[in-house]
């Protein structure tokens, strides 16, 4: 998810301590690349012990499929996060379970293919503050936000599964302002690039396109769109929206006031 020189201000921590986050409900929806509704979502954001946030994205498909997203994080000292579990389920079967557990440093997958259940649990190593997963994502830049726009490039790391759970570096870096169709209106957002920095040798067998997350412009950055894998490299590319209802319209560049 990222380009290759990094700016001297990537050496510093990733998630720099901003504002902390506090509660929050929406019903985000997810599409294909072309803006046809796939699944509508429910997004819950608490914040437990004062300092603690727990995020939780959840997608019902109609044809009966289910897709649950958990994120636990540290707010203080800086922006950690400390857990992450992904699960896709039909009629109460599991049929993909992924989790991290960063403070143990272990990511464990299940996968079922017909009538076989493949099952994995790896050692991993976590950088606290600089290893994200899921919606960490948001956060995460939501807190670089500044150095990106100043045209800095921050690598972060995260576990990608291939299913086989396995380290990455990506590079993250400030797009454009884009102005696109949501909800019925156009909107701007701040297109931010992910790009995986994968090892040579393993682009010959793993091929994970490039992703793309925007925040709400002007100011306060809030989560508006993005567009990615829904989870490992043969999934399908998906987009992610704030908010339904009308056109899901391509994002399309803007100059900047």
């Amino acid at each position: 998810m990222l380009l290759a020189a990094l700016a001297p201000a990537a050496a510093a921590p990733a998630a720099e301590p901003g504002g902390p986050e506090g509660a929050l409900h929406g019903f985000p929806v997810l599409l294909d690349p072309s803006g046809k509704k796939l699944a509508d979502g429910d997004f819950t954001q608490s914040v437990q012990d004062g300092e603690r946030l727990r995020v939780q994205l959840t997608y019902a498909f109609p044809d009966g499929r289910r897709i649950e997203e958990t994120s636990e994080f540290r707010q203080k000292p800086e922006l950690a996060q400390e857990r992450w579990s992904w699960r896709e389920t039909r009629g109460g079967a599991v049929l993909r379970r992924f989790q991290i557990d960063f403070a143990a440093g272990r990511a464990t997958g299940e996968k079922r293919e017909e009538a076989q259940v493949q099952s994995w649990s790896e050692k991993v190593e976590i950088e606290p503050g600089r290893t994200f997963a899921g919606f960490g994502f948001v956060l995460a830049i939501k807190n670089i936000r500044p150095r990106l726009l100043a045209g800095a490039h921050v690598e972060l790391k995260t576990i990608a599964f291939t299913p086989k759970p396995r380290p990455v570096s990506v590079e993250v870096s400030h797009a454009g302002l884009d102005e696109m169709r949501m909800g019925g209106r156009a909107v701007r957002g701040d297109r931010f690039l992910i790009r995986p920095k994968i090892p040579r040798i393993a682009k010959l067998f793993i091929k994970v396109p490039d992703s793309y997350l925007w925040l709400v412009n002007p100011p306060p950055a809030g989560f508006l769109r993005m567009e990615g894998l829904l989870l490992e490299p043969d999934d399908p590319v998906v987009r992610i929206d704030l908010q339904g209802g009308g056109e899901s319209g391509p994002a399309k560049p803007v100059a900047a006031k």
